[in-house]
């Protein structure tokens, strides 16, 4: 299979459900197939859309595979049929899709596309905007809908094409009301919640959001491959220069304002680090602020070395295809602008060519730098072998310089020039104290071979003088730059490196992205050893242990080699942030041990609460009917006793559903609950509910059941979950009205709403809804215990499904039930509509 090119990948994103990706994904199979192309169906779901069905004539479809789950029968992909027919094209819909377990399947169907496009055939396929994993919790929070079937990012991004399928929202809605994407029982529920003008609206933004981001990528990767250096404007990219200073934060927020103006534009900072460290003004502290500032407003913040900071500033904007840049006006004096010439603003605007320049004032603008205090940077080799080669290297070049074929070519400024530049380079090794021997060595030397009278040391001349003092004072003046230079560079490296460390794992630790472990093996990697350990009580020591305090009771151990001090303050850092984690794991276990209890102190003051009232009144009214019929002094009427075994039978029956529900709410809480999966007809399981309701509930209105799947469910806990819904919409219905029941079927799922139009829930209230004994819009203790609802979810989600409340327009609340649908056909007799049931 190495030498099988790997298959193209299509993508057909689809803005929101019915935008018509399908639809176009087979538009697209039937042009490639009177190409000449064979192009196979693997698997299509057409949703019943007559339109859409059409669009299938002509093209061979492929059998789907018979799978069994849980007692039902579902269709899949038949992946092995598909590869064992090997077509130039298949056409496979529903990207996101998770195949049903079992029977060696892969757990998503976009890796059953991986698979196809590894055997080299090429796959077109479709997906909506809200699969995509990173925007799923973003869809949620603006549908209200979860999402249980995603697809990686990555995975899309790497399709060869991808087409955005996308309508106007208005538009999409009437094709809705016509009946173009669901049944006409569905289309009300589905305007009125998911498909609202505002939803339609956010999604269709994020998908084109989405997809610019992957167009711009395509651009990003044509204009590297061949070479494209001028900015293209597409879109709007603004970067900001920071040096470190003050002036930042005002640049950063400049460019901020800037890049808002233009929609979807990108903000960038960046900062330039000299490699020779010479970055005066340049805090790290302040760098690492901005930072945060920057990725606070949305923006990124890159770090680039280059000796030129101008240069390399354009030469950024440039591979970033940025539009605009942001720069500080400049720092620096009159005399030092004068004396120094044109500075790095200046020098941006001349090489930025076709990107706009904004230069900002600012506080600091022309008031200078403070340049950092000197200190000895040489090292111990170089400081001992400095005054030696200053001996040396000037009696080697008066050594060459006297040869026969020199002497005489030479007069006698190129000789003193000669040894200036010995002079300079020993100062170049050794630093001041070696500049000084040499230039002695070598005034000396010029004024004994090479000043008349040669032989003769003749210092009392006034221009030998001079000429010894012009060499101290240069080699002095070399030797200060040069050990200036060396001690910027040192210390920026080494600020540079601890900056970055410390900043890296700060902003890590903060995300919580980090271990205990992960944060011991990044001390052992930045610090060099051997090992680190985090212990409580650190052991006896030798020179190869470093141990560093690291929060209450703990030390960070080091093996390895001794630290020097310069290390040690960065180590001190580095402890206190794994005294931090450690700390935070230590709540955070605290927490978690503490939770189970607090909740069941909750439950069980609650349970106490409740138990006082709700298990006694029908304990204490059937006892008292069974009291009465044992009694010998009361002579009771047919009628009578008939009436008080009822009441006994209705007040035992009461008590034992007060105990199940409590039974069944432990069961599920502790996991131990057993499930009986298997197809399950609402309208089998809808009469057993409703006989359970009270002689005086309103009527119950039934509708729109014909033909709805039979869905994956326990019967007996459906029943209940049903049971229990439908009393609390009837005991919150006013007298006169009625409870709704309607059924709908779409995305692989049913939905049952049970609707009344009682006061809705409180504000707050949703929150509460699905606590155990909340009796939320009751004003009495006579309603029960306050399960019925929690134990409701607990049941739906057991049998992976949901249950989700909304509110009913004009009033009221309607309970969302929906579960998974298996593909039997429906059972006979699921043709009545319109169906309504009465209680006598």
């Amino acid at each position: 299979m190495s030498d099988v090119r790997r298959g193209r990948l299509k993508v057909y994103l689809g803005a929101a459900p019915g935008v018509g990706k399908t639809y176009r994904m087979l538009d697209e199979a039937r042009r490639r197939a009177t190409r000449g192309a064979d192009v196979v169906v693997g698997l299509v779901e057409c949703h019943g859309r007559a339109g859409t069905e059409r669009m299938l004539e002509g093209l061979e479809l492929l059998p789907r595979a018979q799978c069994a789950y849980h007692g039902g029968e579902f269709t899949e992909l038949d992946l092995d049929a598909l590869l064992a027919r090997r077509p130039e094209v298949a056409v496979v819909d529903e990207y996101a899709h998770s195949n049903v377990p079992g029977g060696g399947r892969n757990p998503k169907r976009w890796q059953d596309i991986d698979r196809l496009l590894t055997a080299g055939i090429d796959v077109i396929t479709a997906l909506n905007i809200q699969h995509l994993e990173s925007l799923n919790d973003v869809v949620e929070k603006i549908t209200r809908v979860p999402q249980a079937e995603t697809v990686p990012d990555e995975m899309v991004r790497r399709a060869d094409q991808i087409e955005l399928v996308d309508m106007e929202p208005e538009g999409l809605r009437r094709r809705m009301a016509h009946g173009n994407i669901y049944r006409p029982e569905k289309v009300d529920a589905a305007l009125a919640n998911y498909f609202r003008t505002g939803n339609l609206t956010a999604l269709r933004q994020l998908a084109l959001l989405w997809i610019a981001d992957r167009v711009d990528e395509s651009l990003q990767s044509y204009r590297f491959e061949h070479r494209i250096g001028g900015v293209w404007e597409t879109r709007e990219r603004v970067v900001v220069a920071l040096t470190g200073g003050a002036e930042g934060d005002t640049l950063i927020r400049r460019a901020a304002r800037i890049a808002d103006r233009a929609a979807g534009g990108d903000l960038l900072a960046v900062h330039v680090t000299r490699s020779d460290g010479l970055a005066a003004g340049s805090s790290h502290a302040s760098l690492a602020r901005q930072r945060r500032l920057i990725e606070d407003l949305g923006g990124s913040y890159h770090s680039v070395i280059g000796d030129d900071v101008a240069t390399t500033l354009v030469e950024f904007a440039r591979a970033e295809n940025a539009t605009q840049l942001v720069l500080g006006t400049s720092r620096r004096g009159r005399l030092e602008r004068f004396l120094g010439g044109r500075g790095t603003g200046e020098t941006v605007v001349a090489l930025s060519g076709d990107i706009d320049i904004h230069t900002v004032t600012h506080e600091r603008a022309g008031r200078g730098t403070l340049l950092p205090s000197r200190r000895r940077t040489l090292s111990r080799t170089r400081r001992v072998a400095g005054p030696v080669v200053g001996l040396i290297l000037p009696m080697a070049l008066t050594f060459l310089l006297d040869l026969d074929t020199a002497r005489g070519r030479l007069d006698l400024t190129s000789e003193a020039l000669l040894f200036l530049l010995s002079v300079v380079g020993v100062a170049c090794i050794g630093g001041v104290l070696s500049a000084v021997i040499a230039s002695v060595t070598a005034s000396l030397l010029l004024n004994y071979w090479f000043i008349p009278p040669i032989g003769h040391f003749s210092l009392a001349d006034p221009n030998a003088v001079v000429a010894v003092v012009v060499f101290a004072v240069i080699a002095a003046t070399v030797a200060g730059v040069v050990d200036r230079s060396l001690r910027l560079a040192r210390r920026s490296a080494r600020a540079t490196a601890e900056a970055e460390t410390m900043s890296s794992l700060a902003g890590t630790i903060v995300r919580g992205g980090a271990t205990i472990p992960a944060l011991l093996e990044r001390a052992r990697e930045t610090f060099g050893v051997d090992s680190a350990d985090l212990v409580e009580q650190p052991p006896d020591t030798d020179g190869a242990v470093t141990v560093v305090p690291a929060g209450p009771g703990g030390h960070l151990l080091l093996r390895g080699r001794s630290l020097p001090a310069s290390e040690r303050r960065v180590l001190a850092a580095f402890a206190a942030h794994v005294g931090a984690a450690v700390e935070r794991v230590r709540l955070a276990e605290a927490a978690a041990e503490v939770e189970p209890v607090k909740a069941a102190d909750r439950m069980r003051t609650a349970l106490l609460r409740a138990v006082g009232h709700d298990l006694r009144t029908p304990l204490a009214a059937g006892w008292a009917a069974v009291t009465s019929l044992r009694s010998p002094d009361v002579e009771f009427s047919a009628e009578d006793r008939a009436e008080l075994l009822a009441t006994a039978d209705e007040s035992m029956g009461r008590l034992n559903r007060l105990v199940e529900n409590l039974l069944d709410l432990s069961r599920l809480q502790a996991g131990a609950l057993t499930l009986d999966l298997r197809a399950t007809a609402l309208e089998e399981i809808l009469p057993a509910a409703l006989d359970s309701l009270p002689a005086d509930a309103p009527l119950i209105d039934v509708r729109d059941l014909a033909e709805i799947p039979d869905v994956l469910a326990d019967p007996p806990l459906l029943e209940r979950v049903v049971a229990n819904l439908v009393s609390n919409a009837a005991r919150h219905t006013p007298p006169g009205r009625t409870v709704l029941l309607s059924a709908s079927a779409h995305a692989g799922r049913v939905e049952l709403r049970i609707v009344d139009q009682g006061p809705g829930l409180p504000p707050g209230g949703r929150d509460q809804l699905f606590e155990p004994f909340q009796r939320l819009g009751d004003t009495d203790n006579t309603t029960g215990l306050g399960l019925g609802l929690a134990l409701s979810r607990g049941l739906t989600e057991a049998m992976d499904g949901t249950l989700t409340p909304e509110d009913t327009p004009g009033g009221g609340l309607t309970m969302v039930l929906s579960l998974p649908f298996t593909d039997a056909v429906p059972s006979a007799g699921h043709t009545r509509r319109g169906q309504r049931h009465t209680k006598p």
